[in-house]
């Protein structure tokens, strides 16, 4: 074993210490069910990022009765230092700043959204752990520094200044940070954009063109466009190079798009804007966007059919190389001939994986970082060195699971009744099988992109205990053109929810499932199709599990809770009517599709699971859900944790909730279920 491949053994057992033991051998019998902690527990490898110069490699690293840290690993001397490890907060996201300084936020990862949560905190630290500097507060610590002795006394930025996410010009102690512009309500403005060095704490305001919520860098570092929202219509402005002066380039409407719509995906080095489009297709393409004329030309580089382009620029400062894209998966297409050979060299180490590239800021930097992933694996870390050919790894997010006993997904398409095709994601235990016991899983959002092929916690969890997976990506769903997307405009419990009925009946055609023992679940919007699921086909579904689910679309409107909505005005006044429904001229439909006025027709066994502190669906849909269906039926189950929000976020939470699911679906149609 090279020295190298030594180290990045030893970083993989160092930030791991403390997991969760491997699962159980091939000795063990074949029904032995995997803990649900490998599923659900925190990461213990979440993200890793190659220094600009290429030779350090930085990642955040948890374990189970550890805090994350922030490690960095010379990937030339084979030195490990963790640069950021602390006993009462966790090293939440980081970015490079240059080679030799990382900029990094915290958070409490212990402690729910109700609770005094200490969000922020951002700070900036040395690759060798030397000169941390505090530079944002803590909520819910009155800014008092709480994670280091050496914190030079300044004033902080407010504790909700955040990474940008991008990665900026690296080449000084200066980053580009945002800080959101709270109203006096309490409500989100705008964004603004400084320019923060993280030495001194010293910062620079960005002139903003408006109420901007979105900023995006060129390959040199530099702000070149924001778009900005009001009254319902976004504008892209553009930072003008020779003037700096800010003008708009482009307008339409914020939630229904238009032939004006573009995606901004990010500038090349030579100061061109590539954009996600749909000229005249139903599915969007990658575009450029010319700034002498203010149009997208009209020429696509890259096509992907069946689905809108959706990705990411991968370069290094002097040139842009491709795009990694998601299609059913992710993948990379190569502009450059020497990237494309080098994928196909890592895919010949790694075949039976997803293997996605990333390079350093410097053109000349000796390694690439891999991740590799695929539906029975999770992500994995890899570096890869150019010179010699040798690939070591770094870490993975869950490497107690097996993936020989995760379960095969695959793409499927199956037809409506009324003749659309519908995409979606099948999920069948390992070893495959016929007549399984069937979940149908329904994404939230509506309006955004399911799940993409790939191992997910919750899809193999389910197939670990025997049930075959269907995740439809029915109409409204994004990422199919713009046909699919509209078909779903007001269609919320009508024929969006027979899209998802149409799947559960074509996996009964197609022998996947036992027709007798279905259930629907799902979160958000998908907690409101599993009780409209319940309402509209009774026959079908034998019971459904909604946490956080709407229950009645009047009540994202009206509130009746003590707290302002996360969702925002301008999307109850301009997205909602044209998307959801109108409250006084879709009255009728409306109360026809409320599962709180339909309750008496829901009459299967329902688990049902809310956060105390949602600001998204808030409690109030849950408990008067709750006291509607158990009128007239008593088969309902309830829990509520108190500290959480729109989702669990305390792996105790998400532990205890899928052991619930587990029983529940025993119960009713896995193992324990009357045939």
């Amino acid at each position: 074993m090279n020295r190298l491949r030594h180290a990045l053994c030893t970083i993989a057992a160092v930030l791991s210490a403390g997991a969760v033991p491997a699962i159980a051998s091939a000795a063990d019998t074949a029904s032995a069910r995997a803990p649900i902690e490998q599923f659900f527990a925190n990461p213990q490898f979440a993200r890793a990022a190659l220094s600009p110069d290429g030779r350090f490699l930085a990642a955040i690293s948890g374990a189970p009765g550890r805090r994350d840290v922030l490690a960095v690993l010379d990937l030339q001397s084979k030195a490990l230092k963790i640069v950021a490890g602390y006993s009462n907060v966790d090293v939440l996201a980081f970015e490079w700043v240059s080679a030799g300084r990382l900029l990094f936020s915290v958070s409490d990862k212990q402690v729910g959204p109700d609770g005094a949560y200490l969000a922020g905190g951002l700070y900036a630290v040395d690759r060798d752990g030397a000169d941390l500097r505090q530079l944002a507060a803590q909520n819910g610590n009155s800014g008092a520094p709480v994670i280091g002795s050496r914190l030079q006394s300044q004033r902080l930025l407010p504790w909700y200044a955040g990474l940008l996410g991008q990665r900026g010009a690296q080449d000084s102690d200066w980053a580009y940070v945002e800080l959101p512009d709270i109203g006096s309500a309490g409500t989100l403005q705008a964004v603004d954009l400084l320019h923060l060095n993280t030495r001194t704490g010293q910062t620079r305001k960005v002139a903003r063109p408006g109420p901007v919520y979105r900023w995006l860098l060129d390959d040199a570092g530099e702000p070149r466009l924001a778009l900005a929202a009001q009254d319902g219509v976004t504008r892209v402005h553009y930072r003008d190079p020779a003037n700096g002066q800010w003008r708009v380039v482009a307008s339409f409407d914020s939630y229904t798009g238009g032939p004006q719509a573009f995606e901004p995906l990010g500038f090349g080095s030579d100061g061109v804007l590539y954009v996600g489009k749909n000229d005249g297709r139903d599915t969007t393409a990658l575009h450029t966007f010319d700034f002498a004329s203010g149009k997208v030309n009209p020429q696509p580089l890259i096509v992907t059919d069946g689905y809108d382009f959706d990705g990411v620029p991968v370069g290094h400062r002097s040139k842009l190389l491709g795009f990694t894209l998601l299609t059913d998966a992710y993948s990379s297409v190569w502009f450059d001939k020497d990237m494309a050979a080098l994928q196909k060299k890592i895919d010949a180490l790694l075949p039976g994986t997803n293997n996605l590239l990333s390079v350093a800021g410097r053109s000349d930097a000796p390694w690439v970082l891999v991740r590799a992933y695929s539906d029975r694996q999770p992500s994995t870390w890899l570096v890869y060195h150019v010179a010699s050919g040798a690939l070591s790894r770094a870490g993975g997010a869950h490497p107690a699971i097996d993936p020989a006993r995760m379960g095969r997904q695959q793409p499927v398409k199956y037809k409506a009744r009324d003749g659309r095709e519908i995409p979606g994601l099948l999920t069948l235990p390992a070893g495959g099988g016929k007549g399984l016991p069937l979940v149908v899983l329904v994404h939230g959002g509506p309006y955004v992109r399911g799940s993409s092929w790939g191992w997910d916690a919750e899809s193999q969890f389910l197939a670990s205990r025997g049930y075959a997976v269907l995740e439809p990506a029915f109409r409204g769903s994004t990422g199919f053109g713009r046909a699919h997307f509209e078909a779903g405009w007001k269609q919320w419990g009508l024929a969006m929810q027979d899209d998802i009925a149409d799947g559960a009946r074509w996996a009964i055609a197609q022998g996947h499932s036992d027709p007798k023992r279905i259930c629907i679940m799902g979160a958000s919007y998908g907690g409101y199709a599993t009780l409209m699921g319940l309402v509209r086909d009774p026959d079908l579904y034998r019971c459904g599990v909604n946490w956080v689910g709407v229950s009645d679309i009047n009540l994202l409107y009206s509130g009746h809770w003590s707290f302002e909505s996360d969702l925002g005005a301008a999307w109850k006044k301009y997205g909602m009517p044209t998307l959801v429904g109108d409250p006084l001229k879709d009255a009728a439909q409306l109360k026809a599709t409320s599962p709180i006025d339909q309750a008496a027709r829901i009459t299967q066994p329902l688990l049902l699971a809310y956060g105390g502190a949602d600001l998204r669906v808030p409690i109030v849909h849950g408990t008067r859900l709750r006291d509607a269906v158990m009128r007239t039926n008593r088969q309902v189950e309830w829990v509520e944790y108190p500290r959480e929000g729109h989702g669990w976020s305390l792996p105790q939470n998400r532990i205890d909730f899928w052991g619930r699911v587990e029983k529940f679906l025993d119960r009713h149609i896995g193992r324990d279920a009357a045939r």
